[in-house]
This record gives structure tokens, C-alpha cells and sequence, in this order.
């Protein structure tokens, strides 16, 4: 027997078969476009994410046929959701995280029920990222999609209906629409009143970790199930990884290195300060704790965008080798400090200042500068964002004395050595990078009763690849350096409002 793991990002599935011992059996991805229709507007068309996602589940059933999935779960991105049709059919494709069309939309939100009473209600600071802001959007632009729609399905629950369960939602994800009371664990009848949704329009909130039906025999067969699969409900994509490495209890923190980057402190419940520092606080995929969320939108995609538009060199290495573009485009860097300063907001700030008018800004160019003084400031600038997320995180009493670093980026040691000199803490890499998968496949087996408790889970299956540790004669260049990055957005804010009212 084995446990799968499917984790629907934004830019890309998994799907993982692991043994009980955590040992991946098997694995499949697949890569999807993020449309762009139009200047800020960033989408998925749901349709080809789950034909990806079929294509994933064939592959590993095919090589799992003597230890065949008996429980599967699920995590994915937050916000973007899938309007649905009540005969199946998908109404429009899914603004996701960093689509900002709705700015006007939050704002009236915002203004009418106040950002005080938004975060009392559901943990979370006001952004333009939530689900609900964007319903508001087709509500002023496409109101047919709203009277058309049988359920928003978030891609967790989105997946569970196409494999023919009911369309459940767990806390954690149910918290990324902005219309979930962390408090009652039900949807707030406020929020979907100021959404102009019904409550039957979402799906079922229920807790991580909760058997919610079995996948029909004939699409089984079609998918390359082989006897019967239970479905787990899992949770967002953070916190799942957060479980995945093994970050149950406070003082740890996950940081998650994809797409996005995120960092994630397990706590006990939301504080008023963190309204402050625009921290989003609900549900741990781990049931009876919270996570503290602090995320940086741009993430790993400034990688990619700097792979796709300035290293056509290291492209032709990465071709001509065999090797990945992206190890080439790290190991010229070197390893000392660099000069340059990045503002990573290529999609606005994400948290801490929540300015959706921010912009990406580089600092410190000059006639000598390189390409791989470049890079090194991509990986400074976003490691900074996060160091200053650990303090703030820190003064609001959340400790983070640990890290615990997934996701594709942490399979670089020079990034992650870059990391523990500038947040000064150790950073232990996993060694498993899909920790998503693993934390959702660890509440596959809980609920089948493979393990009986996530600890117990966590204890078996989550083990440490490498850690990295502060390197104390860089400590007082990282520290300058930390202050100048915390000025220069404030320095530049007033450009930011200047050159949007030109807009």
C-alpha cells in the first residue's frame, strides 16, 4: 500500500506516492502557463490544471501497481478559486494569488467593513489576494458567472469534485477566502453578505485530516487506481508543508522557497499586532494550532523571470551540460557578500507593507557590475524580506529561533547558506523537497489509521538532509545591509503613489 500527496501550485502540479515509511515510490509533475490577458491580471485555466493533474495521476498509479494507493490527500495554492457550473462545467478560468485587477473591489471591501473587523473575523490582514475581493470583481464586470455559479470551488475542493467526492474544504483553505470565522469554523454570514455570495455557493468547511468520501470505481479505473481510495482533506499549501517538515510546535518555522516565497511559525492563536505587520494568522493543517503566515509573492518566479530574460548565457550551459539552468545560474556567484540592494516586489510588496503599488527596484549598479551580481542581489533581496519578517515576527510573540527550509530553492546550499548568514539562525533543509505532499499524504494516513497521530507521523518520516548555520564574520555586513533594505522602501514609497496616479 501507499499514501499519495497531490499539491496543485500556481505555476505547476505534483503527485507523490510515499511508502509509510516516507519514502517516495513515485512522482509526477507537470509545469502549466500562468496567463496574463491583460497588465496585472494573472490566471489558471482549471480545466488544463486537472488534465495535468490526470496526466500526473496515471504516471505514478502505473509505477505504484504492487503498492497501490489505498488514501490520498490534497494541498494547493491559496485564493484562486474555479466558479462551477451545477452540471460540472467551469465559468471562467482563476485569478490567482497575485492577480490585482480587484484593487477597487478591496477597497470598498474594506472601507465597509474595516480592515479591524476583517482580521477579528478571519485572522487576516486586508489584500487584494483573497478570494472573495476577486468574486467581487466578475460581480462588477461579469455578473452572469455569479448567477451561473453553483459552487467556488478553491483547487482543493476544485480537485476533490472531479474525483468525484464532495467538494469539502478544509480550515486552512477555507481561511484563504476571507469569508471563513476562524472563531465558529464555519463561514461568516458578514463576509458573504459584503462578497454578495450565498453560503451554499462554497463548500463544506471541515477540519485537516477528515475522510470525505471514496473515489468512484470507473474513474478510479480511468486514473489508474487499482481497489478503493479514500480522500483526505488537507489544507493550503503552507501549512502542509509546514507539517511536511515536521514544524508542529512554536519556535520552528518553515520557509517555504517555490513559486512564492512564504514563512511560516506555528502559534496559538492571532494577535493584534500582527494586524499591524499585515501577518496572516489561521489554521495550522495540524489540527489545534495556528500558523503565522508572512509571504513574498514574487518569490522563486524572479528566478525564473531572470532566467527567461537575461540568462540566455547560462541557458546555453544548462543545454549544452545536462545540467539544471537554474545550478548554473547560482554557482557564479561566489561567495562573497554583494553590494547591490533588491527590492523583491515585482508583484507588489506581499506582506509587511501590503502595497500592491510597490515595484521591483535594484540599488547599486554600476560599469563593473556582472550578471551574477545580479543574481546575488535576487537571492539577498528575497532572503532580506524574510529576516525582516522573523524580527517583526519576533516583537509580536511569535518566536522563531529555527528554520526549516523546502521547496525547490532549498535544494541550492549557496542559497541556503546566504539565508542563515542573513536571518542569523540555523536552517535545516529536509529530505524530501516536496513537503506539501508528504504533510498532505501524512493526514492520508492518520485518517486511514496507517499512524496514530501526525506526531507519530512526523517522527517516522520526516528527516533532516543538512543543516546550515550562521557564519558569524558575515553577521555585521548582513546587519547594515538589513537596515539600508528596510529604508529604501520606505524611501521609494512616495515614487510608488507618484507613479500610479500617472496611471
Amino acid at each position: 500500500m501507499s499514501l499519495m500527496g497531490i499539491d496543485v501550485g500556481t505555476t505547476g502540479c505534483k503527485v507523490v506516492a510515499f511508502d509509510e515509511s516516507g519514502a517516495v515510490l513515485a512522482q509526477a509533475g507537470r509545469e502549466y502557463p500562468l496567463l496574463s490577458p491583460n497588465p496585472g491580471w494573472y490566471e489558471l485555466d482549471p480545466e488544463q490544471v486537472w488534465s495535468f493533474i490526470c496526466e500526473c495521476l496515471r504516471e505514478v498509479n502505473n509505477q505504484v501497481r504492487h503498492d497501490p494507493v489505498t488514501a490520498l490527500s490534497l494541498s494547493s495554492q491559496g485564493e484562486a478559486m474555479a466558479p462551477v457550473s451545477e452540471d460540472g462545467r467551469v465559468l471562467a478560468n482563476s485569478p490567482v494569488s497575485s492577480d490585482r485587477r480587484n484593487t477597487k473591489q478591496t477597497a470598498e471591501m474594506e472601507a465597509a467593513l474595516g480592515v479591524e473587523r476583517i482580521f477579528a473575523l478571519t485572522g487576516q490582514p486586508m489584500s487584494t489576494i483573497y478570494t472573495l475581493p476577486k468574486i467581487l470583481w466578475w460581480r462588477d464586470h461579469a455578473p452572469e458567472i455569479l448567477d451561473k455559479t453553483w459552487k467556488f470551488l478553491c483547487y482543493v475542493d476544485f480537485v476533490a469534485f472531479k474525483l468525484g467526492v464532495e467538494p469539502v474544504i478544509d480550515f486552512s483553505m477555507a481561511a484563504r477566502t476571507l469569508a471563513f470565522d476562524y472563531r465558529t469554523e464555519d463561514w461568516s454570514d458578514e463576509l458573504l453578505a459584503a462578497g454578495h455570495i450565498r453560503r451554499d455557493q462554497l463548500a463544506r468547511p471541515l477540519p485537516s485530516g477528515e475522510i470525505i468520501g471514496e473515489i468512484p470505481r470507473r474513474l478510479a479505473d480511468e486514473l489508474g487506481f487499482i481497489g478503493s481510495v479514500k480522500v483526505v482533506t488537507g489544507g493550503h499549501d503552507q501549512p502542509a508543508g509546514a507539517l511536511g517538515a515536521g514544524v508542529l510546535q512554536p519556535g520552528t518555522a518553515m520557509l517555504a522557497i517555490g513559486t512564492t516565497e512564504a514563512l511560516v511559525a506555528v502559534t496559538d492563536r492571532p494577535r493584534r499586532q500582527m494586524l499591524e505587520y499585515n501577518v496572516s494568522c489561521y489554521h495550522h493543517a495540524a489540527p489545534g494550532n495556528f500558523i503565522a503566515l508572512s509571504g513574498n509573492q514574487t518569490g522563486g518566479r524572479l528566478l525564473r523571470w531572470y532566467r527567461d530574460e537575461l540568462a540566455a548565457a547560462e541557458r546555453a550551459v544548462a543545454d549544452e551540460t545536462g545540467r539544471d539552468v537554474y545550478e548554473v545560474i547560482i554557482e557564479q556567484i561566489g561567495d562573497a557578500p554583494g553590494d547591490m540592494i533588491l527590492l523583491p516586489y515585482f508583484v507588489g510588496s506581499g506582506a509587511l507593507h501590503n502595497d500592491p503599488l510597490a515595484s521591483g527596484a535594484l540599488i547599486g549598479l554600476n560599469f563593473d557590475s556582472k550578471r551574477a551580481d545580479i543574481v546575488r542581489a535576487i537571492l539577498e533581496g528575497l532572503t532580506y524580506e524574510q529576516a525582516f519578517c522573523i524580527r517583526l515576527l519576533n516583537e509580536a510573540g511569535v518566536a522563531v529561533n529555527r528554520i526549516r527550509a523546502i521547496g525547490g530553492g532549498s535544494r541550492s546550499e549557496r542559497w541556503m547558506q546566504i539565508k542563515s548568514d542573513i536571518t542569523g539562525l540555523p536552517i535545516s533543509v529536509i529530505h524530501t523537497s516536496e513537503a506539501a505532499s508528504l504533510g498532505v499524504a501524512m493526514l492520508a494516513g492518520c485518517a486511514t489509521g496507517v499512524y496514530s497521530s501526525l506526531e507519530e507521523a512526523a517522527s517516522q518520516l520526516i528527516t533532516v538532509r543538512k543543516t546550515f548555520y550562521p557564519r558569524p564574520d558575515r553577521a555585521g555586513h548582513y546587519q547594515l545591509q538589513l537596515k539600508i533594505y528596510a529604508d529604501l522602501y520606505q524611501a521609494l514609497r512616495p515614487i510608488y503613489q507618484a507613479l500610479a496616479a500617472e496611471d
